[in-house]
């Protein structure tokens, strides 16, 4: 096992691009209730996200994204790198989550749920029987607002739990680092939400939300590194997405595999969504990671052992990256615990790479998207190429079963992004 990490890890310090399959990869029975609760709470709010959030009327307050084919920009990549990609290329749109547009809304918006959820049943003004379209009354507003919610982002998970805090009426402060975009800062400080700025990077912004929830027993902490909640409520989408699958006739199972390319920071979105998949899927779902080649704090701590032990600065990496959401130089312990044995393996892009990759979509499919977004489109590429990819097909039995298998690009971000700032990534 030395042999085959010693090297890609000499060219992850370095900057390069790498693909990494994980030798630790194995079907494990995933426990199930916890994502299960998970929707069902979801769904008994359901009402009330549909009473003030008029866009998501039409799905009846279920906050879910569209799963598109692809088949301009499955062109586009076989050309550009001379390439076949067996099978169909689908694209995972939770870039146009309503509410926050990115895949933060669901994690976040999750987790402020629960907690608004704990405290009216605390305060008996709620029971899970009840129909939730209630909480729209001022009583419990009143309420929310005595207590408070901390947060540290790079930009997404803070608007995402900006918007719903703000909206069922808590007081809300955002940690930001200095990666995060100012469009996002100026966005939340419009809905009255508190945005602390730091010169540091995401793991500061963090310890600064943790430490000021600390000293507030009314002050929720949302851990983006460590926090259960989000994790599962990530994983929902699973449960979704296994809908949406049947409903256009697309069949998952050992001789129809699916692979699944998920943008990564520190963890907890695609680790949740990678748990999901597993839940419903099994042996039949193939999950990878994608990072940018500056900031590669999954695939360090997974690579080395060494998880959240383990930072790019420790290696000498400036976590500066053009991918702001995935701008990580630490991984969430959490996920690296559950994803050790559960997640197929992790690549690394460079930044040109994702703008070039930014611009064919809006191009070929017109979908805007936000750099981060863009990690996963390279996913297929990789497996393809690579000799990791390759052996990864040849090791699970796979590649007789490509020409049936689907691919889907997980987008996390974009549709909230303001048209000049849209234009300014496309001109890269």
């Amino acid at each position: 096992m030395e042999k085959k990490i010693i090297p890609q890890l000499t060219d992850l310090i370095a900057t390069k691009e790498v693909f990494w399959t994980n030798p630790n990869y194995a079907q494990q029975t995933v426990p199930g209730e916890k994502v299960i609760d998970a929707e069902a709470r979801l769904k008994r709010f359901a009402p009330y996200i549909a009473n003030v959030f008029p866009e998501t009327k039409e799905a009846s307050g279920i906050i879910e994204s569209p799963l598109v084919k692809i088949h301009h920009m499955q062109r586009y990549l076989e050309n550009t790198y001379n390439a076949v990609i067996e099978g169909r290329l689908l694209l995972k749109c939770d870039s146009h989550l309503p509410i926050s547009g990115s895949i933060k809304a669901r994690g976040g918006i999750y987790e402020v749920l629960k907690y608004a959820e704990s405290i009216a049943i605390e305060h008996k003004l709620l029971r899970e029987t009840d129909d939730y379209a209630k909480l729209t009354h001022e009583t419990f507003r009143s309420l929310f607002s005595q207590y408070s919610i901390a947060v540290g982002s790079t930009g997404n998970l803070g608007l995402s739990i900006g918007i719903i805090s703000r909206m069922l009426g808590f007081q809300v402060t955002v940690h930001m680092s200095q990666d995060a975009k100012q469009w996002k800062k100026d966005k939340l400080t419009s809905l009255g939400a508190i945005v602390k700025e730091y010169a540091d990077d995401y793991s500061k912004a963090v310890e600064a939300g943790r430490q000021e929830a600390e000293q507030n027993e009314n002050c929720h902490f949302i851990d983006d590194e460590n926090s259960e909640d989000l994790f599962y409520g990530y994983a929902t989408a699973a449960l979704r997405l296994e809908q949406q699958l049947k409903e256009q006739g697309i069949v998952v199972d050992s001789d129809h595999p699916l692979f699944v390319y998920l943008p990564c920071g520190v963890g907890g979105g695609p680790g949740g969504i990678t748990y999901g998949l597993k839940l419903i899927f099994g042996e039949a779902v193939h999950c990878f990671f994608a990072e940018p080649t500056h900031s590669p704090c999954m695939v360090l701590g997974l690579m080395t052992g060494k998880f959240d032990q383990i930072s790019v600065q420790d290696v000498g990496i400036d976590n500066r990256t053009e991918a702001d959401g995935l701008a990580v130089g630490r991984a969430s312990k959490l996920v690296c615990e559950k994803m050790s044995d559960l997640l197929s393996g992790s690549y690394t892009i460079e930044d040109e790479r994702l703008f070039h990759l930014l611009k064919a979509m809006a191009e070929t499919e017109n979908y805007q998207l936000e750099p981060s977004a863009l990690a996963g489109a390279y996913g297929p590429i990789q497996l393809s190429q690579t000799l990791e990819g390759q052996k990864y097909l040849k090791n699970h039995h796979l590649e007789d079963k490509m020409a049936q298998a689907t691919h889907i690009i997980w987008a996390t971000g974009g549709s909230m992004v303001p048209k000049d700032m849209m234009d300014e990534y496309l001109a890269k």
